[in-house]
């Protein structure tokens, strides 16, 4: 595989409490500089919903994902950000076929 080029992605949309977007997107996205096979991991806010954010990944393969999942930086902003949401929106996982970033 090539691993200079990412070959699994995710969009999803996650709803903070009402009122706690900014404090979520900052646990999101802390330490977030150091996930092995991780090429882009990016939030943004929700242009429609206040309350809402948009998290874009592309890795190096599912797997990279999965074992980011397992990182001790990441299952601490997991339960750092729990109670700050309330809910998901859209989600997709994707292969990207070209990536200009990075």
């Amino acid at each position: 595989m090539d691993e200079e080029q990412p070959h699994y992605g995710l969009i999803g949309q996650m709803i903070a409490q009402p009122g706690q977007r900014a404090a979520l997107a900052g646990i999101l996205t802390e330490d977030t500089d150091s996930m092995p096979g991780n090429f882009t991991y990016l939030v943004g806010e929700d242009s429609a919903n206040p309350d809402a954010l948009w998290i874009v990944e592309l890795w190096a393969d599912k797997d990279a994902h999965a074992a980011s999942l397992q990182l001790p930086s990441v299952r601490a902003a997991i339960k750092k950000g729990r109670p700050l949401i309330a809910g998901f929106g859209a989600r997709a996982e994707f292969r990207p076929i070209a990536s200009p970033l990075r």
